[in-house]
């Protein structure tokens, strides 16, 4: 896809080029400089703030993720006007955003009050490139899936599965999807001894954090040009997964996929879902908007945005925030940012907290 570029910093007055429009300039040496250009210029990744999307009544979203899988509210804002109109791409927007935390993880929920958004499609499924989830990591599977069967949860996998010992780097691991009132998929996974982070295997609490994000993809090694040598996040591990146990798992028949596990220097890990089998995932609307509720947003916070940005689009990224954006506040948790949509149209936001992004 050709990224579709606009110079945000030509509103405020400069003459001449800016960055982001160079970028355009720039685009026919870019199939020469390969990847190793790119992860030379790449700043390294700070953190991954938190990750989030988009719900249709924010009261009972926030009911879901405190009631059923003990998160904490721990922030809810109002916002409006013309710096987050830019950054979300969306005109005349206003929005309720709820912070919620569980353990060191976060997650961001967001309704908007205007203008309204396109609901989940009825037939989107965990293979379509659009998909994206959570794992929350769970100290004992049996009791979270009972918990989520009295809540009456939708399944998005025909019950827990225990992944087998032919996949070496997840066997013994146990997982379920399922998911919220507006049918974003999440996932529940139990970590068996030796396998992930040692905090993992607490058991003073049922639910415990998130261990990542997961996304599917077209192409690894497109994701791993925008991820890995555009914005800095390091390779930590990969797996091919496959079996009926999978299959049940994703409920996909004839599930195959190539899982690439990535790392910021801080938060939940990205993972690139790369179904190898089947082949009839579909790709993500053209149209999508931060309004729609298929729409999730990761963000990377450290740097600062507009360099990160030119960098991301220069990989295979494609902008809809005009550039950096900075924001009247820092409520949001950073004073400046840029939305942009990966390869196969995930959106990743930039963010620079105090200190890292330049005064204008």
């Amino acid at each position: 896809m050709q990224p579709q570029m606009r110079d945000g910093r030509a509103r405020r007055g400069r003459s001449g080029p800016g960055p982001l429009a160079l970028v355009v300039l720039l685009a026919g040496a870019v199939a020469w400089w390969g990847p190793g250009a790119l992860r030379a210029e790449a700043p390294a990744a700070s953190r991954i703030a938190t990750v989030g999307f988009t719900v249709s009544d924010l009261d009972r979203a926030v009911a879901f993720f405190r009631d059923v899988l003990t998160f904490e509210p721990v922030g809810e804002r109002e916002v409006a006007g013309r710096p987050f109109e830019l950054l979300a791409g969306v005109f005349g927007l206003r929005a309720r955003v709820a912070t919620l935390a569980l353990g060191d993880e976060r997650m961001e929920l967001t309704e908007y009050l205007a203008p309204a958004g396109r609901p989940i499609p009825a037939d989107f499924r965990s293979h379509d490139h659009a998909f994206q989830h959570v794992a929350i990591i769970v100290s004992d599977m049996d009791a979270a899936y009972a918990t989520l069967r009295k809540w009456r949860v939708r399944h998005g996998s025909s019950g827990p599965q225990t992944l087998p010992a032919s996949i070496p780097a997840a066997a013994g691991i146990r997982a379920f999807y399922f998911r919220d009132p507006d049918g974003h998929f999440l996932e529940v996974l139990q970590f068996p001894p030796g396998k992930g982070d040692p905090r993992w295997q607490r058991s003073d609490r049922l639910f415990l954090g998130i261990d990542h994000t997961a996304i599917v993809v077209a192409d690894t090694e497109a994701s791993l040009r925008f991820y890995r040598d555009g914005l800095g996040l390091t390779v930590a591990g990969g797996s091919e997964n496959f079996g009926v146990e999978q299959e049940h798992l994703n409920n996909v028949f004839g599930a195959r996929l190539r899982i690439t596990t990535l790392r910021a220097d801080g938060g939940p890990a990205l993972e690139l879902l790369e179904y190898l089998a089947p082949s009839d995932g579909r790709p993500a609307p053209a149209d999508l908007r931060a309004t729609d509720l298929l729409h999730w947003q990761t963000t990377l916070v450290g740097g600062r945005a507009e360099e990160r940005a030119e960098v991301a689009v220069r990989a295979g990224g494609r902008l809809v925030s005009p550039g950096a954006v900075r924001l009247p506040d820092s409520s949001a948790g950073f004073e400046e940012a840029a939305l942009v949509r990966d390869p196969d149209g995930h959106a990743v936001r930039l963010a620079s907290v105090a200190g890292s992004a330049p005064r204008r």
